[in-house]
């Protein structure tokens, strides 16, 4: 299971000149569709005078979720360069927006999708590609005579805890690698109720614990 993806760690810019039009590029890195509209919206207040405002963003493992705008650019000059300086990069969960000052000349249907392109490369050279693993969420509910066991069963398998929470019963948020989860899950279980992974695979619930995916 492919449970890993490609993005960058953090905004970057980057810019192209032709024929005194000006192509800034800015990159950030998204988790959401959400995400990019203030994105943009931000990009323009800090560009109030600019001509065009074109973009592209990639979302999702499967990158099957994106976007390409040409905001008034000839069809395909400018969201589709873009888009496809990011998938070049082989990334997503990345938004890009090039804004362009126009300088009184213009560029032709090749000129602006070099343009865009450019822009954008330049944005992306700058930007330091990391690599993220997908992560499942889970909670545990668990009563306190069986916190030892449950904290022992997180400790012993090296369970990031996102999130706990202790009143009148104790509330875990765990993340696991996506690929390793099924299996892990199995051995926490095992470990919780002292039984073998062999029985820990029969059962459908872990004695005095809820164990549930959650969305966090």
């Amino acid at each position: 299971m492919k449970d890993t993806f490609k993005t960058i760690e953090k905004p970057t810019t980057g810019e192209f000149k032709d024929k005194g039009s000006k192509f800034l590029a800015y990159t950030r890195p998204i988790s959401i569709e959400a995400d990019f509209p203030l994105f943009l919206e931000h990009i323009k207040k800090e560009h109030p005078k600019a001509r065009h405002y074109c973009f592209a963003w990639r979302l999702g493992m499967d990158k099957n979720c994106y976007r390409a705008n040409d905001d008034g650019e000839p069809s395909g000059t400018a969201g589709r360069p873009i888009l496809g300086q990011i998938d070049s990069f082989n990334l997503t969960n990345v938004g890009v927006v090039v804004v362009r000052y126009f300088g009184g000349t213009l560029l032709g249907t090749s000129g602006l999708i070099a343009a865009y392109k450019e822009a954008t490369i330049e944005a992306l050279k700058a930007a330091t590609i990391v690599e993220k693993i997908v992560k499942n969420t889970y909670t545990l509910e668990f009563g306190y005579e069986k916190m030892s066991d449950v904290m022992n069963a997180i400790k012993r398998f090296n369970i990031n805890i996102l999130k706990q929470n202790f009143e009148e019963s104790g509330t875990l948020i765990i993340a696991i690698r996506q690929s390793e989860a099924e299996q892990r899950l199995i051995e926490i279980r095992a470990a919780i109720m002292k039984i073998s992974l062999e029985e820990a695979k029969m059962r459908e619930n872990t004695e005095g614990v809820t164990i549930r995916e959650s969305s966090l």
